[in-house]
């Protein structure tokens, strides 16, 4: 009877990392697509009001945004406690808004300008004062579809 041997040990081939390099671009692309940057620091501070119904807009890209509310930490040695408006980067005052319209209008295509939106996004704890000044000065600008940014209803 004939004895057969095994010629040495056999080993588990190398694994092939050929396409590691390609695995790791789609991760990277699918996290540059999905993560949003923010496009501005905010410099005040907002409880939202909670709402009894809420509607989500649809093209973001179209909406401006406006932030009344108390300066944040850092910022509250330069400017108090009092309530600031925030358009873009920097605190401005109602009479501004005019501008920050104009300016937000000369970003966007003519075709897509009847459908800005702009979103006033203000602390629960703002005074109508300050919303109502906003308000007619963003009537004066024809910005005439308005969003007011709320905390979603508990379900």
């Amino acid at each position: 009877m004939a004895v057969m041997k095994k010629k040495g040990s056999k080993e588990l081939p190398p694994i092939s990392t050929a396409s590691l390099p390609d695995v790791i671009f789609m991760i990277l692309f699918f996290f540059m697509v999905t993560t949003t940057m923010r496009e501005q620091e905010l410099l005040v501070t907002t409880k939202l009001p909670n709402a009894t119904q809420v509607q989500k807009l649809e093209k973001k890209s179209l909406v401006s945004h406006i932030y009344i509310g108390e300066p944040v930490k850092h910022m509250q040695d330069k400017y108090g406690k009092a309530t600031q408006i925030q358009l873009n980067d920097a605190f401005k005052t109602p009479q501004d808004i005019g501008n920050f319209i104009a300016a937000e209008r000369a970003a966007v295509e003519e075709a897509d300008r009847a459908y800005m939106t702009t979103s006033i996004k203000a602390d629960k704890g703002t005074t109508m004062g300050i919303i109502t000044d906003v308000k007619q000065n963003l009537r004066r600008a024809e910005a005439l579809k308005i969003s007011y940014a709320a905390l979603e209803p508990a379900k």
